[in-house]
């Protein structure tokens, strides 16, 4: 949880120091494959152990543990802080980068895939439809109005089309389905060329398919574009599984696939159909919040940051005009609850007084670190998001949100299912237990008894 390895999102703020934090941020490491500063990344910030770092202590190093992803977090954190190396894609060079934190060169494998320019071809090719589009029923017509464009993207809806500047941003990768394929075809290099699963050692390879999230950000759960995104993920996930097969061998591998988060449906696509929606609007409702806490207390932004559903207030601020920090805090929390999309709000020092569902509490209480997370915690209604009310985004604990799937198969699976509620901490003391290693030292899930049955 985020309570104990400290990870509590994207982007933060210290409380120590002010200082504006992204989650994987290292300013100590430099950029291995590009002039960038994309590779100035490590896993430093988590503070405890993955299931890679236990599988290399139990096998005194002998395991490797690799993490692969268009994000660089995708790939970081889950590898762990013992890993081989992880990768992750650079938006100026269209390469598969690194930091030195694990390497000083890029190993000539990488190099050479990097050489081969595989983006510059994905996105010369227009994006179509997989399937003829009346088949499509999963999903809405094409180009609907809740829609947001994507990075230099120049036809609005299929086919879609591409451009990478003139060789310079190959953003666009990241939110079509081919950046799944990219990344797949990445890990099928890296088995082959690390020789993984051959040494008699337990081996580890972390993948994250970064682009469904990035696509859905942008298009929403209802568009065809993400429809196409998951028919074309499934052949993608066919033909890897399949040469697991065929390098590995069937009985020889064992693969889990989960996700972080879901989403909701996008909220004019709601409202259109007289569904409650709507959105926040995080960074506005700070400005207005500050606008008001002006007028009652005669400071400037007191509310120094806005982040995932939480607000950071300035203290020194507070101290230095010689505020009550009590009547601060309780006024912006009445603010707020006055706001017709919040369902509730709080300051964290009331948390244990504030009247929540049990559930939802104990979410809160797992996702608060008290050096990285803000001061007060909004709840909005449901589906009302924190974006625009084009696209789609998360972050919340509604069941659209927390509902994921957890797919184990290979080695040592049986056939089998389970409605039971499951959590996505339980997949490490699960893998850990199935490997005799030790479990990750934050964990805190169970293991899953029907997977050891």
């Amino acid at each position: 949880m985020p309570a104990v390895h400290g990870i509590v999102g994207n982007d933060w703020v210290e409380r120590r120091t002010g200082d504006t934090l992204y989650c994987s941020q290292d300013e100590s490491v430099q950029t291995v494959g590009s002039f960038s500063a994309a590779g100035r990344m490590s896993p430093r910030n988590m503070f405890t152990s993955t299931i890679g770092d236990e599988l290399r202590l139990a096998t005194n190093f002998k395991s490797r543990v690799y993490g692969i992803a268009l994000k660089d977090r995708g790939g970081i954190f889950p590898a762990g802080h013992s890993a081989n190396a992880a990768y992750w894609f650079d938006d100026s060079t269209g390469n598969w980068i690194s930091s030195s934190y694990y390497m000083n060169a890029l190993p000539q494998w990488v190099q050479n895939f990097n050489a081969e320019k595989r983006p510059d071809d994905i996105l010369s090719k227009p994006w179509n439809r997989l399937y003829d589009s009346a088949s499509y029923v999963q999903s809405v017509a094409d180009e609907r109005p809740y829609e947001r464009s994507t990075p230099l993207q120049v036809s609005k809806g299929f086919p879609h089309r591409f451009t990478t500047n003139g060789g310079r941003n190959y953003q666009a990768l990241r939110i079509i389905p081919f950046g799944n394929t990219f990344t797949l075809d990445f890990a099928k290099q890296m088995i082959e060329k690390e020789k993984l699963g051959s040494s008699g050692q337990t081996d580890m390879l972390c993948i994250s398919l970064s682009s469904t999230d990035f696509l859905a950000h942008r298009f929403g759960p209802q568009a065809s574009e993400t429809e196409d995104c998951y028919l074309r993920l499934d052949k993608d996930l066919e033909l890897f599984f399949k040469n697991l097969d065929k390098t590995l061998g069937r009985d020889n591998y064992l693969l889990f696939v989960s996700a972080d988060h879901g989403a909701p449906q996008t909220p004019d696509y709601l409202v259109a159909n007289k569904l409650p929606a709507g959105s926040i609007r995080g960074k506005i409702l700070a400005n207005e919040l500050n606008a008001e806490l002006f007028k009652k207390f005669k400071v400037r932004n007191l509310v120094r940051k806005y982040y995932e559903y939480q607000l950071y207030l300035n203290d020194r601020s507070i101290d230095s005009a010689g505020l009550d920090s009590r009547k601060v805090y309780d006024y912006a929390v009445n603010l707020l609850l006055l706001r017709p999309e919040i369902l509730q709000a709080f300051d964290y020092r009331n948390f244990h007084q504030t009247i929540l569902q049990e559930d939802l509490k104990k979410r809160l209480a797992n996702g608060y670190f008290y050096s990285r997370s803000g001061d007060i915690q909004m709840i909005p209604k449901p589906h009302y998001t924190d974006a625009s009310t084009l696209g789609t985004d998360h972050g919340v604990g509604y069941t659209y949100d927390t509902h994921i799937p957890l797919i184990l198969y290979g080695w040592g699976i049986k056939p089998g299912k389970t409605n039971r509620q499951t959590y996505m901490t339980d997949l490490a003391p699960t893998i850990s237990a199935m490997l005799h290693i030790q479990m990750p030292n934050g964990s805190v899930g169970q293991v899953l008894e029907e997977v050891m049955k």
